[in-house]
């Protein structure tokens, strides 16, 4: 039977060298990073080589990267501290955020009774930036958490303008950076953002470790206590092969950018025409469709069927081999709505089946080939 993996955004396959790398840190750099023996010695320096190298790809100093288990922990990390630390009573977010923002805005709101403003959206879930100066503007100590790139519907937000425009406001920006990390170059020099989620599963690298980047002298304070590691910021003992898994991942990421992303793109493309050929009647969610607006590694589509038939769509695909998503992986389990679809579809969209495939440079035209075969095959049986 034909395998085809097309559920990236979810998480993607570790790259070769990136596992050679890890095994012989496994085997070879055991020591605790804290020790002040040599085998210690040894790990601290791979740490902080890792910090250096990490930092060097954003244009920010190795200080301001602190490791963490991954991209919920480093949205924790940011927002939590904000509201308890920095005197935060108002997050500025939109409904479509990934659940490790919008669950923890919500738990905030609950613990210390902040407010939560919701920024307006057009039909494909773009941010409203003239709504979003006007919470800026009746704001008070607020802090604005926009995602860079949807994981559901592939939306691009322009970055730098809310950047500038919490800056103008004095607003705290956080975002989370988990999609666009290893697939776009992102100077945190020019884009002055506060703070930044990334995990190295999403670019080929190891599960269970991410980033925070956390500007200098912002203030932000510990989120898990009981050690000095990650300058304080993190406690716990670092998973050294993790982080230099993530290194080596982020480093052949950002050396073969444009030629991945050329490949990559052209995939997106040539699925996009062949469901249009094939399957005149679907749709797409957000602004997957266009170039400008959406990132080259996703597609959300909408397909023409009927309701009754739609619950059986994720079973039929996984029985011919294919991977996909019809959300995010967090909740894929869950037999509720997409939370992102739902704020920006209408509500007969609604009632068809959308699913998410998602692109790496590890899959072929051949395989797009066979997984349009498959859903015309559900859409329009003979």
């Amino acid at each position: 039977m034909t395998s085809v993996y097309l559920d990236n955004a979810a998480t993607t396959a570790l790259r070769p060298e990136v596992v050679e790398r890890m095994t012989q840190v496994l085997n070879e750099s055991y020591g605790n990073a804290s020790s002040s023996h040599s085998f210690g010695r040894s790990s601290k320096a791979l740490l902080e080589q890792c910090r250096k190298n990490i930092a060097s790809y954003f244009n920010v100093s190795a200080s301001e990267i602190v490791f963490t288990s991954g991209g919920t922990e480093a949205d924790n990390l940011a927002l939590r501290s904000a509201v308890r630390d920095l005197g935060i009573t108002e997050i500025i977010t939109s409904k479509i955020e990934h659940h490790a923002v919008l669950h923890t805005a919500e738990q905030l709101q609950k613990e210390y009774n902040i407010d939560i403003h919701y920024v307006d959206l057009d039909d494909c879930g773009l941010v409203n930036f003239t709504h979003l100066e006007q919470l800026l503007q009746s704001a008070n100590k607020p802090l604005v958490s926009l995602m860079h790139i949807n994981n559901e519907v592939g939306n691009i937000l322009d970055i730098e303008n809310v950047a500038q425009l919490c800056r103008t406001h004095k607003a705290l920006f956080h975002s989370d950076m988990v999609q666009s990390v290893g697939h776009y170059k992102i100077d945190l020099k020019e884009i002055l953002i506060d703070f930044m989620a990334a995990s190295a599963h999403k670019f080929h690298g190891p599960k269970g470790v991410g980033f925070c980047f956390i500007r200098k002298e912002s203030g932000l304070k510990p989120l898990i206590f009981g050690g000095e590691q990650e300058r304080g910021y993190r406690a716990g003992t670092e998973a050294t092969h993790n982080i230099v898994g993530m290194d080596e991942a982020l480093k052949i990421a950002y050396a073969n950018l444009d030629e991945d992303k050329k490949y990559v793109s052209g995939l997106k493309d040539y699925f996009i025409q062949q469901i249009k050929t094939h399957l005149p009647e679907a749709s797409f969610n957000g602004s997957c469709e266009t170039v400008e607006n959406s990132t080259y590694t996703l597609v959300n589509v909408c397909l023409p069927i009927a309701p009754a038939k739609g619950p059986m769509l994720q079973f039929q695909l996984d029985l011919k081999g294919i991977a996909c998503s019809k959300g995010s992986a967090c909740q894929s389990g869950s037999s509720q709505q997409s939370h992102v679809l739902s704020a920006i579809l209408t509500d007969e969209k609604l009632k068809q089946p959308s699913v998410r495939f998602s692109f790496s440079i590890y899959n072929t035209k051949e395989e797009l080939d066979h997984v349009v075969t498959v859903l015309k095959e559900f859409v329009s049986p003979n």
